[in-house]
């Protein structure tokens, strides 16, 4: 039978799809705009007939109807990440939540420790020879795909066709629905005079011919967007978005100067503008691969002069990174952060940033402070951080006494928590 065949056979009604669902399945679901809409709101319209089954995602961008609370004994959230739409459900205890490093996902599927029995994914329209891309988010969902019971696509002609290891074949597909709404954006975060600040710093220490790791966030984006004098800078991440379109667009990209995989582009999902997705179609010079790939540290660490830029939310005068909850409350989760930390360290001449304004709550509070909040999630340890960066300078640590690091992050507090934090840094004895 032929591939066109397969696909008129397999062609459904989304609620027609919701047939290869049986109670108890834990349905697998891309990063972000990876998310298939149609089939999510129809699970979510019928969610009442359902029992026990679990929809999970590393960053849902859409709040279904699965994330009432009322009906979580049918249909609920589980994440392994969290956002805008489901960090409500887990700072109240309704939505289950799985700790991991991005880059283990795909492992921690194939051994089963994480369930895959469904897969609901958007993708792009099928080729000539059968396949369908999940060019928005490769990530775990491919190892997903292949432990599945169920495959079910939604297709949509606004996806990239994109290159890289993340192809579906028809006959791997259970089912599929079309739709051809628009693929969600996701702009550019406001950045205002602090980030600014903070992304010149780092950006005047980004040497021309390095390969970068962006993470999302306002800092980060700042820092992008005062690299367009840079010159042959290369991408190597886990999420591509509008801020690094921008510089292959200003020429600052160019990836000729890549060690490992020179002239390519890699990540294992996209954020973005239709402009982005648009510039991902059959375009050459990027692949899209799972995460095991992107973020694996030793991989990634190939490239030379690799920089990693990450956001955290709180530093202790030792260097360990809350940057996944506020004390014990939940807010994202651990993501690609230690993954690329890890990976700049053991790049030849490589530079891991975590980035942070100094203070939070319009300058009530430092985020520098003696010891984290208690429960706080501890994301990035001590012996991991290299560069700290705050608007009013740059820490270095690794290789650094207890002293000195307190020392080197006192100095980049603010001005009005400095003293207190030196009083702190007394009392606790570490200077």
């Amino acid at each position: 039978m032929s591939a066109q065949e397969l696909y008129r056979q397999k062609l459904r009604t989304a609620e027609e799809a919701l047939q290869e669902i049986r109670n108890g399945d834990f349905i697998i679901v891309p990063t972000g705009v990876g998310e298939p809409p149609a089939l999510l709101t129809a699970l979510s319209e019928q969610r009442r007939q359902f029992q026990d089954v679990k929809v999970a995602q590393i960053l849902a961008v859409r709040k279904y109807g699965y994330f009432d609370p009322d009906t979580a004994a049918h249909v609920r959230h589980v994440a392994f990440f969290f956002g805008a739409a489901s960090r409500a459900g887990g700072q109240c205890g309704q939505t289950d939540f799985i700790p991991s490093y991005f880059s283990e996902m795909p492992m921690l599927i194939e051994r089963g420790l994480i369930p895959s029995d469904v897969v609901f994914a958007l993708a792009s329209p099928m080729d000539e020879h059968g396949y369908f891309a999940l060019s928005l988010a490769a990530d775990y969902t491919m190892a997903a795909i292949a432990r599945a019971r169920a495959v079910i696509l939604e297709v949509n002609p606004n996806v990239p066709f994109a290159n890289g290891q993340c192809h579906v074949h028809i006959s791997q597909v259970s089912a599929l629905i079309e739709n051809s709404d628009a693929v969600a954006e996701v702009g550019l975060p406001v950045i205002g005079p602090v980030q600014e600040a903070i992304g010149k710093y780092v950006a005047d220490m980004i040497d021309d011919g390095s390969t970068l790791q962006i993470g999302y966030g306002g800092i980060p984006d700042a820092v992008v967007m005062q690299l367009t004098n840079k010159h042959d800078l290369g991408v190597h991440t886990e999420m591509i978005g509008d801020g690094i379109l921008t510089l292959v667009e200003s020429g600052t990209v160019t990836n000729r100067k890549k060690n490992y995989l020179p002239g390519k582009m890699i990540a294992t999902f996209a954020l973005g503008s239709r402009k982005l997705y648009q510039f991902m179609h059959r375009n050459p010079a990027l692949e899209m691969h799972p995460v095991d790939f992107t973020n694996d540290p030793c991989l990634a660490a190939r490239n030379d002069k690799l920089v990693a830029i990450n956001a955290t939310l709180q530093i202790d005068l030792l260097g360990q990174c809350g940057s996944e909850s506020l004390g014990h409350l939940p807010y994202s989760g651990t993501g690609g952060q230690v993954d690329f930390v890890r990976a700049a360290n053991r790049s030849r001449d490589g530079k891991a940033f975590i980035v942070l304004p100094s203070t939070a709550r319009n300058d009530s509070i430092s985020r520098i402070v003696p010891t984290l909040t208690p429960g706080t999630h501890v994301t990035t340890g001590k012996n991991d951080i290299n560069y700290v960066v705050t608007e009013y300078g740059v820490a270095q640590l690794r290789g650094k006494s207890a002293k000195q690091r307190v020392q080197e992050l006192i100095a980049i507090a603010h001005p009005d928590f400095r003293a207190e934090l030196t009083a702190e840094a007394k009392r606790l004895q570490l200077m």
